[in-house]
């Protein structure tokens, strides 16, 4: 059993004892203390309401029944928006104008996993201090409910889906006259949760009559592993390699995140996910950029060949907000197929990114294997190398910092050395001594040799 308390949420694996799992017991604590830090945060500026979205996982029903109860004894009305996206549970806090929102979701990891994903009035994650505070009040069971004539009362709400959907379409660089003139024969793998729902609905809208459902029904017993990487799509990437399709789209199990087949079953490499969609959005609306330290040059590249900046977040997607909104950003996201467009909403959100892609694809008359063949070539390398306990994983970094000196470095999260024609990212973990190192070339070979080097001076230097 596992549970993993963090600033963005709590997840872990359902059952156990209290602690060791996420059981009704932890689910009960952490919503009493996250509606305790919204009483706090957004007393009297917003609706009394908290919206409740979740994914298909079995767990899910359960977990809504205890988080919505928790609410309301917490004096909470909730909207409750049932089988939704991460994206549309976002959306439809700000639609609502609520005080928060609850997504009842694991992202990529396994069916006996699930989660709190906790968003602020704004539909976006809690911050760094918020994150602390819900966990400082967890622990202190700081937290308490209200007499009976002041419980919440629930609301069902299942219209959010479509909702999402018009508001997707009405983005003005979506452009469904475009996408249904194609004619694009579309293949979807939605891995058996709420994807199964929204991006067939979505695609219905753009005006695509030739679908192919690969594990669409959403009932929660994931046909692979979810997380969408390439090991874990053969079965999508099989059809692709029979000519079936024009392109592929892979979503994990809350919607959050974009993997691209192309039309000859190759990936197209999910850290290009943002990178085409970037190209198409500053071609029509000239601005800033941002991603993670550890995603792609290839953004970079991208956008100053549009004559605009690129700009470099701490991991995580608070920071990459926080960066889009300092630096006015008209797009960003993370390497992990996570598109975030301002024009929709703070958020990653894999609905956006099937209609811009897809614009992208109409428009430029090629096969999505020759739209990859335009943008620059990169390869990602990902290692970790295990310490023991006793090893100061601080001092290691900072000595390998200096070691590099000479070179460019970024040192606002972990380390990240950029050489002339590649880089490399090293981060501590925060549960376990372990440094992971990411690490891109132009190829492959070339990432794998980088990572190498790095892993040899570190185990110098322990």
């Amino acid at each position: 059993m596992s549970l993993i308390k963090s600033i963005s949420g709590i997840r872990g694996t359902i059952g156990g004892h209290v602690g060791e799992g996420l059981s009704p017991v932890d689910i009960v604590k952490f919503t009493a203390a996250y509606a305790t830090l919204i009483k706090k945060e957004y007393a009297g500026g917003k609706e009394n309401i908290i919206v409740v979205g979740r994914d298909a996982r079995l767990s899910g029903p359960m977990v809504c029944d205890i988080v919505t109860a928790t609410l309301c004894s917490m004096g909470f009305d909730v909207v409750n928006i049932g089988l939704a996206s991460t994206p549309t549970t976002e959306i439809a806090v700000t639609g609502n104008r609520a005080a928060g929102g609850i997504i009842i979701t694991a992202s990529h990891n396994p069916m006996q996993w699930n989660a709190l994903k906790l968003l602020n009035a704004d539909g976006e994650f809690l911050n760094d201090s918020q994150g602390k505070e819900v966990l400082r009040i967890a622990e202190a069971e700081e937290f308490e409910f209200v007499e009976v004539e002041n419980l919440g009362k629930v609301y069902n709400d299942e219209t959010w889906t479509m909702r999402h959907i018009r508001e997707v379409l009405a983005l003005d660089l979506v452009d469904a006259e475009a996408i249904a003139k194609a004619g694009f024969t579309v293949a979807v793998d939605a891995v058996n949760s709420v994807g199964g729902i929204a991006i067939p609905r979505l695609l219905r809208a753009l005006g695509v009559k030739n679908i192919i459902e690969l594990n669409c029904e959403a009932h929660g017993r994931f046909a692979h592993t979810p997380e969408p990487i390439p090991e874990n799509l053969t079965q999508i990437a099989d059809l692709m390699k029979e000519g079936r399709a024009d392109v592929g789209f892979v979503v994990d199990p809350d919607v959050d995140r974009l993997a691209i087949v192309m039309e000859n079953g190759e990936m197209f490499v999910e850290e290009y996910t943002l990178v085409a969609v970037a190209d198409y959005i500053l071609a029509h609306t000239p601005g800033a950029t941002v991603s993670n330290l550890s995603s792609s040059r290839a953004l970079r590249d991208v956008t100053e060949k549009h004559g605009c900046t690129y700009s470099a977040a701490a991991v995580g997607e608070v920071n990459v907000v926080s960066e889009m909104k300092r630096t006015g950003a008209v797009i960003g996201g993370e390497g992990n197929g996570g598109v975030i467009y301002p024009a929709s909403h703070y958020g990653r959100d894999a609905l956006v990114g099937v209609a811009l892609f897809l614009t992208l694809l109409a428009k430029s008359g090629k096969k999505v294997s020759e739209l990859k063949a335009g943008y620059p070539a990169y390869a990602i390398a990902k290692n970790k190398i295990q310490l023991t306990e006793d090893i100061d994983v601080d001092a290691i970094l900072e000595a390998v910092k200096a070691k590099f000196a000479g070179e460019r470095i970024t040192d606002i999260d972990g380390v990240k050395i950029d050489f002339p024609e590649s880089w490399v990212h090293l981060r501590k973990s925060n549960t376990e001594p372990i440094i992971r190192i990411y690490s891109e070339a132009h190829t492959m070979e070339e990432a794998e040799e980088l990572a190498g080097r790095i892993k040899k001076i570190i185990a110098s230097l322990a």
